[in-house]
Formats: C-alpha cells, structure tokens, sequence
C-alpha cells in the first residue's frame, strides 16, 4: 500500500444511495479513502419532517465541493447514464479544478 490510499470523491443523485453505497464498498475494500453524501433525504422517501431545508442543502452542496477538493479524483455514479443538475455543477467544478472525473455508466 502507498504512503497515502488514493482519496475518491463519490458524487451523483441521492436517488442512486444503493448504487453509491455499493461504489462506497467497493472502493474502500481497494484500499481508498471514500469521500461521498453524508445526507440521502430526498422529499418522496420522507414525510415532510425529514425534509432537507434550502439552507440545508446549500450547506451539503458547499461542504460537498469541499469534499472534491480534498479528492484525488471523482467517480460519479450515474446509472442509465443520468446526471442531475447538482451533480452536474459537481461535475464542472471537479474539472475547473482539475480533477479527474470517471462515471460508473456512459453518459
């Protein structure tokens, strides 16, 4: 093992948890270090109780760029190839920074 495991940002929908908790597994097992969504509260899972506020979820999305800086690289996880609107900001920020971007399904 090197003096310091790859670090791998996981970025993608929270519709996709399982996918990313399998990516998550999958990775660790290989010796990387896993940066991924603390948080997979999505308003059609949950009553509204659990809901995510927008000031929640600015805070996530930040703390999530934070999350790709500290990366070597990113994966995201995108199923059927579906890339959502968060996870594309993701995405673009990943390469304005310069990291390297792999997908888990073609896009």
């Amino acid at each position: 093992m090197p003096d310091r495991p790859e670090v791998v940002c996981i970025c993608g929908s929270t519709r996709f948890a399982d996918e990313m908790s399998a990516a998550n597994r999958d990775l660790t097992f290989a010796g990387v270090i896993v940066l991924a969504p603390g948080v997979f509260l999505r308003a059609e899972d949950h009553g509204a109780d659990e809901l995510i506020t927008d000031a929640q979820k600015a805070v996530l999305g930040a703390l999530h760029l934070r999350k790709i800086d500290m990366a070597d690289r990113v994966l995201v996880v995108n199923p059927g190839g579906y890339v959502g609107e968060s996870t594309s900001r993701e995405i673009a920020y990943a390469r304005a920074t310069g990291k390297p971007i792999s997908f888990t399904d073609p896009v």
